[in-house]
C-alpha cells in the first residue's frame, strides 16, 4: 500500500533523516587510507546510540551490521570487516536509521584519498542523476518520469545503471511501496500525491550493469569489476515540490 503521511508524521520523519545524514557526514570525515570498514561500523554504531536511534540495517533479514560498506567494485550490502581502505579506492556508505518509530534512509559514495578523473567523473555523475530523479519527485508526475530522468542522464554519460535493486517508500517500515527504478519510461508508473514519501537511489556502474552476489549472500559486485557508485536520499511529494528529508 502507498501511504500519504501526515504533517506530523513528516516532521518525525525529517527527524530521521537528520540524525541519517549527519551520521553518514561525520562517518564521511573518518573515510581515509588505512581505516578498516569494521573502524566505520564501531563510529556509527556508537553514534546511533549517542543519537538516540536504532540502526534499521541490523537483523533485518539476518543482515549483521548497522552499516553497508560497498568498497570499489562491490554495488551495495558490503559487509563490515577488516579489510583497509587504501589510497583511490571508493567506498559507498549506505545507513537507514529508526528513530521514534520512523525511519530514514541515505547512502553516500566517498572517495578514499585522492582518485583519478575518470573516479571523480563516476561519483559526479551518479550524484548529478539523484539530483535530477529529485526534482521529478513533484505533484502529478509518475515513478517512471523519476526513473527515466536517473537512467537517461545515466546512460547519456556512458555508464549503466543497477536493475536488481531498486528505492523504495519508507515510514513506519523500512521498505514500503512504492518501488522507484532507476530505469523506466516517462509517464508510467505509480502516480506521485502529496505527501509520499520514498527514497531515490541511483547504483551506477563504470561499465555495464550486471551483478553477482557474493557468498555472504548479501554483498553485491558488478559482474564485470568495474567499479560502482551510490548515492540516496528520502524525498517527500509536497505541493511545493520535492523535499529532502535527508538533507541537513
Amino acid at each position: 500500500m502507498i501511504k500519504c503521511w501526515a504533517p506530523v508524521e513528516l516532521e518525525k520523519l525529517r527527524r530521521s533523516g537528520h540524525v541519517v545524514r549527519q551520521i553518514l557526514d561525520e562517518a564521511r570525515e573518518k573515510v581515509r587510507p588505512g581505516v578498516t570498514t569494521l573502524e566505520l561500523e564501531k563510529f556509527v554504531e556508537k553514534r546511533l546510540a549517542q543519537l538516540g536511534a536504532k540502526p534499521a540495517s541490523k537483523g533485518y533479514r539476518g543482515y549483521p551490521w548497522c552499516l553497508c560498506t560497498s568498497v570499489n567494485n562491490e554495488i551495495v550490502h558490503g559487509m563490515p570487516s577488516n579489510r583497509r581502505l587504501k589510497e583511490g579506492d571508493i567506498i559507498g556508505l549506505d545507513l537507514g536509521v529508526v528513530v521514534d518509530g520512523y525511519y530514514g534512509d541515505s547512502a553516500i559514495t566517498v572517495a578514499v584519498g585522492a582518485v583519478n578523473e575518470n573516479v571523480q567523473r563516476l561519483l559526479r555523475v551518479t550524484e548529478e542523476a539523484l539530483e535530477l530523479g529529485i526534482q521529478m519527485a513533484r505533484v502529478g508526475n509518475r515513478v517512471g518520469d523519476i526513473s527515466a530522468t536517473v537512467q537517461g542522464y545515466v546512460e547519456k554519460n556512458g555508464y549503466s545503471v543497477v536493475r536488481e535493486f531498486v528505492g523504495h517508500g519508507i515510514g513506519r517500515e523500512y521498505h514500503e511501496e512504492p518501488q522507484v527504478p532507476n530505469f523506466g519510461q516517462a509517464g508510467h508508473g505509480p502516480l506521485l500525491k502529496e505527501a509520499m514519501v520514498f527514497t531515490i537511489e541511483p547504483m551506477v556502474n563504470e561499465k555495464g550493469p550486471e551483478l553477482r552476489v557474493l557468498d555472504d549472500n548479501w554483498t553485491a559486485v558488478t559482474a564485470d569489476g568495474g567499479l560502482s557508485a551510490h548515492f540516496e536520499h528520502t524525498v517527500a511529494v509536497t505541493r511545493n515540490g520535492p523535499d529532502v528529508l535527508t538533507r541537513l
